[in-house]
């Protein structure tokens, strides 16, 4: 099998934590103001926090769970 029997919990691993590291990052370092020269506001916003919360949640749910899975 390509990439060993455990490719889904390897799979799983890797987006859940892509996912809650991304949100906390987001969180803690948000965009700057400063934006590209085609947009049209001039910048970025702040993620909405409880959005960025529940991705957190979520992402790390999803990564113990496949840690666990390729412990066990």
């Amino acid at each position: 099998m390509f990439l060993g029997e455990d490719l889904l919990a390897w799979l799983l691993l890797a987006l859940g934590g892509a996912m809650a590291v991304g949100n906390m990052a987001a969180l803690i370092r948000p965009p700057t103001g400063s934006g590209q020269s085609g947009e049209a506001s001039g910048g970025l916003e702040r993620p909405p926090l409880w959005r960025s919360l529940i991705y957190i949640i979520l992402g790390s749910a999803v990564s113990i769970w496949a840690l666990v899975t390729l412990v066990a």
